[in-house]
């Protein structure tokens, strides 16, 4: 039997109990190693979001200014 087998089977063997507890001391650890980021990368985190945002909407402007004119010729308004 392969070792993946196994694996797959001693899975279905732990409790949701156990599961849980692994889950959270893997959560414990993966929050301890984080780190919270500098004024400098906050700062460059806050410039990407600001130039989607900016892109985004220019790019629904766009759409929007080149289907006004479609919908009126098919409409016939």
């Amino acid at each position: 039997m392969s070792s993946a087998a196994k694996a797959r089977r001693e899975d279905k063997n732990k409790t949701v109990v156990q599961q849980l507890q692994e889950f959270s001391n893997d959560s414990v650890n993966f929050f301890n190693k984080c780190a919270k980021p500098d004024k400098n990368e906050y700062m460059k985190i806050l410039q990407a979001c600001a130039m989607g945002f900016v892109v985004i909407g220019f790019i629904g402007y766009i759409i929007k200014l080149v289907f006004i004119p479609i919908n009126n010729i098919i409409l016939g308004a």
